[in-house]
């Protein structure tokens, strides 16, 4: 035994060499698969930082998308759910952005695709990244029906000059209410709604005479002063078919022959501030205004007469207990002296005069209907990402 350990240790020489070539067969291996493993990963980190600059260019797309929405800069609606895909440019790469309107769920569907096109050759990588999310609105409302309530409304007083007399009475429900404290309606507000009524029907003349219009005066834009007036046949009637819409100092049956006015449920917006009691001072109004109504006009039917600035409103009325009119200055004086009884409900917001006159308010199945009002409007609509969800796509699925 001691000679075989003997030669043994006399037989050591090579043992080194031996460990060496197994190390580096070791290692052979070992960096072998280290510089394949290297060398996949940097084929394909292009296609992972591709992917995330797809990521990115698609989200940038709905984020693009939210704010035509925020704006209002979007045709897709609930009468016309879908508009035209539009494509922008974000990382290099082309985003196309479809919006249409949900009617399911009262939400704009967002789709945005950003595709990386590296070319048509064998080595080439296509792909793309759909990004789909909704928007649901966060809408602020106010509501303006309080000021129908009552057969004079208004924030700051009201005057009855006699023999005026008011039904309900004062100190009575829906009777006559100063020092109003609800929601009171905004030039900006009212102007942007029945601008959409008619925009797209501009008038170009300072007056207008109601013997050429005996189908129907509206809708109608006037940027200006207008003058209503008759040098037709006295007495002659004719009736609103839709808004009219004027911007400076407007008369209404103050010269000319008398005639008949049906407001035929629309409405008649004056944007004038005339007489417009200042912001500091809110109950005290100039001495001008912005519509005058005279005596060559008689009245009759149900709608809405509103100006920004004060109303001398002394026209004939015809009106019966079927009909409900409203009048209001948005920031003057509602001046009344007519002839004949109001039905309906008189509002200012510096104060309401009314003389020589019976005023009537009820609960009319008209304004059930509709009056051309808006009782409810919105003043502040947020929208927001209720969903979002990636999608990766192929060269196969561009078009799903």
């Amino acid at each position: 035994m001691k000679a075989i350990v003997r030669r043994l240790i006399k037989e050591e020489g090579g043992q080194a060499l031996l460990l060496a070539v197994i190390l580096l067969l070791v290692a052979g291996l070992v960096v072998a698969s280290l510089l394949s493993f290297m060398g996949t990963g940097l084929r394909l980190n292009p296609v992972y930082e591709g992917r995330v600059a797809e990521l990115y260019a698609a989200d940038a797309g709905v984020e693009d998308a939210m704010w035509k929405i925020q704006r209002g800069n979007v045709t897709a609606c609930a009468a016309d759910p879908t508009q035209p895909p539009y494509t922008i440019s974000v990382n290099d790469r082309n985003v196309t952005v479809y919006i249409e309107y949900d009617l399911s769920v009262s939400m704009y569907k967002i789709t945005s695709v950003a595709a990386t096109i590296d070319g048509g050759n064998t080595a080439a990588i296509d792909s793309a990244t759909r990004v789909q999310a909704y928007a649901a609105a966060d809408t602020e409302y106010v509501d303006y029906s309080g000021i129908l309530d009552n057969v004079i409304t208004s924030p700051c007083d009201y005057t009855l000059g006699g023999p005026t007399q008011v039904d309900p009475p004062e100190e009575e429900d829906h009777g006559p209410e100063a020092n109003y404290d609800g929601d009171w309606p905004t030039a900006e507000i009212l102007s942007a709604i029945y601008l959409e009524d008619v925009e797209e029907y501009p008038y170009a003349f300072s007056t207008l005479d109601v013997k050429d219009y005996t189908g129907g005066i509206g809708p109608l834009y006037r940027t200006g002063t207008l003058d209503i007036e008759n040098t037709g046949t006295a007495d002659l009637t004719v009736q609103l078919s839709g808004t009219v819409y004027v911007t400076d100092d407007t008369l209404i049956g103050m010269t000319g022959k008398a005639f008949t006015l049906d407001l035929n449920g629309h409405t008649i917006f004056v944007e004038s501030d005339s007489g417009a009691a200042p912001e500091d001072d809110p109950c005290n109004p100039t001495n001008e205004y912005a519509l005058k109504i005279g005596t060559k006009c008689t009245l009759t039917g149900s709608g809405c007469i509103i100006a920004v600035g004060s109303i001398e409103f002394k026209p004939n009325l015809a009106f019966t207990e079927g009909d409900f009119v409203f009048v209001l200055s948005i920031s003057g004086k509602t001046y009344m002296q007519p002839s004949g009884d109001f039905y309906g409900s008189l509002a200012g917001s510096a104060e309401v005069y009314i003389q020589n006159a019976e005023a009537h308010w009820f609960v009319s199945p008209f304004i059930e209907g509709g009056l051309n009002f808006p009782y409810m409007a919105v003043v502040n609509q947020l929208y927001s990402i209720a969903s979002w969800e990636v999608t990766p796509l192929s060269r196969n699925d561009f078009g799903d």
